[in-house]
């Protein structure tokens, strides 16, 4: 059965209202379309448009956003039953926490309720589609749209199937995002994390394992990611980066010259436990990096250096 089109979409739902879901909403309300949100906490309707309203300049700056905010929250919507909200909507990006019974439960009442041919899209951080697809009636229509936090400002969208996801469900999705500006990538198969957030757990682990093993603080190691090869991470992936590294042999002069390097080192990265001890370690080291500036602050910080870098790295990547 043939999928929506895409052209027609006008109504999203969005499934979970916390900060991915504020977020996805304000991106939807920026490219015109008509926001339907569900979610149970009782302070949704106020959080979710604050979020809109701060996250507007940005969006404005950015050029996402062409029209005013009032506009866009007379495009929003709040409704008690999920099952009523995406009833009314020709996609649905799902954004439960993560755990999978909770998420399994909400996809087998929303795919009830869809009719067959509109997509459910699942912002999972790390869960498989096959392993919330169990009890759908129509697991064909089921995709993980991964975004990178926050949404509204990354472009970045993972995007990857189960088992019994169709191949014309991952097309749709991924070209969908692709229509609305979003740099979407397709997994060519299913793994714990995706992509982006495995890698980030992979540098993480050894930046925890350095921090325990006292040869950096906590600040000193972030900045030798931020003032180091984060500023090219900003443009360039790491097979980039290493083949350039190679002068004009590229990548198999980087390999034949650092290889052996790079095994020793890798042989000698850490593995650090998620333990109690780990835990007041990092939140010492974040106390003082921080000075004591509040989540509020520092988001608002993240999010003006972000609008910032992507201004500058439009021409590029357009």
């Amino acid at each position: 059965m043939p999928f929506v089109d895409q052209n027609s979409v006008t109504d999203i739902a969005i499934i979970g209202a916390g900060t991915i879901g504020a977020s996805w909403a304000s991106y939807f309300l920026a490219r015109g379309f008509r926001c339907r949100v569900s979610d149970p906490a009782p302070d949704v309707p106020e959080r979710v448009r604050t979020f809109v309203t701060q996250s507007w300049g940005a969006l404005t700056e950015l050029e996402t956003a062409t029209t005013s905010i009032d506009d866009a929250l007379s495009r929003l919507s709040f409704w008690d039953d999920p099952v009523t909200a995406v009833a009314g909507a020709q996609f649905t990006q799902e954004n439960l926490p993560e755990k999978l019974d909770l998420k399994r439960d909400m996809l087998k009442r929303l795919d009830a309720a869809l009719a067959a041919d509109r997509i459910i899209a699942s912002s999972t951080s790390g869960l498989t589609a096959s392993s919330m697809q169990e009890s759908m009636a129509h697991p064909e229509r089921l995709v993980i749209g991964h975004p990178f936090n926050p949404p509204h400002l990354m472009p970045l969208v993972e995007v990857v199937g189960g088992e019994r996801t169709s191949a014309e469900a991952i097309r749709w999705t991924a070209d969908f995002y692709d229509l609305l500006g979003k740099k979407p990538i397709v997994l060519k198969k299913e793994v714990p994390g995706h992509i982006a957030n495995r890698l980030q757990a992979a540098l993480w682990r050894e930046a925890v394992h350095l921090v325990l093993e006292g040869v950096g603080s906590v600040e000193d190691v972030d900045k030798a990611v931020s003032l180091g090869p984060g500023l090219r991470w900003a443009f360039m992936g790491q097979h980039m980066i290493f083949h350039l590294g190679g002068g004009e042999g590229g990548m198999g002069h980087f390999i034949d010259h650092i290889g052996p390097a790079v095994q020793t080192w890798w042989n000698d990265l850490g593995s650090p436990d998620v333990s109690p001890g780990m835990r007041a370690a990092l939140l010492v080291g974040l106390r003082e990096a921080t000075e004591g500036r509040g989540y509020s602050e520092l988001a608002e910080w993240r999010d003006e250096k972000l609008v910032r870098l992507l201004k500058t790295l439009r021409p590029q990547a357009e």
